[in-house]
């Protein structure tokens, strides 16, 4: 019973991080900073990532390396949100680890749907099918462009001092 409350947090949690990560990613798009947004995808998405280790199991799985990796991108892009404050090249690298973070919690996404979901789970049991290659196909190819589009368009300066 605390596992299903735990497992049910969790994907409470990546579901908000999603959402908002989704939300700042329109923002950079489009050039603006918004503090709240960011502060509640960037918080909301290493939480996610920290409690997916709290899951119980015997060896080390592919989804641990996801989380590492989330958790590394995310603390390069909280570094240069807060202590480099998007100076210079420092934007660039704000957004483009920001949009991974995203896109690896959107992976997880779809990987979990097509575990939990009967009518995905249907159509690749096995996660080897064309189904669920064009899925993921799909969402990379979606998040590179959009992820381009967002370094070249993120101009918008943020506060003069970022609270932390």
């Amino acid at each position: 019973m605390i596992l299903t409350a735990f497992t049910i947090l969790h994907a409470l949690i990546s579901l908000v991080g999603i959402f908002s990560g989704f939300v700042v990613l329109s923002h950079l798009i489009t050039s603006r900073y918004v503090a709240s947004w960011t502060t509640v995808f960037l918080w909301t998405t290493v939480a996610t990532s920290m409690t997916g280790f709290f899951f119980p199991v015997q060896h080390f799985m592919p989804s641990h390396a996801v989380g590492i990796l989330s958790l590394l991108l995310l603390a390069l892009a909280i570094y240069a949100l807060r202590s480099r404050q998007l100076a210079g090249g420092w934007r660039k690298t704000y957004v483009i680890t920001a949009v991974m973070s995203l896109y690896l919690n959107f992976f997880v996404l779809i990987v979990q749907s097509f575990l939990k979901i009967p009518a995905l789970k249907a159509l690749a049991p096995t996660q080897t099918e064309p189904p669920f290659k064009i899925a993921q196909l799909t969402a990379l190819v979606l998040f590179i462009v959009l992820g381009f589009l967002a370094a070249i368009r993120f101009r918008a300066e943020p506060p003069a001092k970022l609270p932390a």
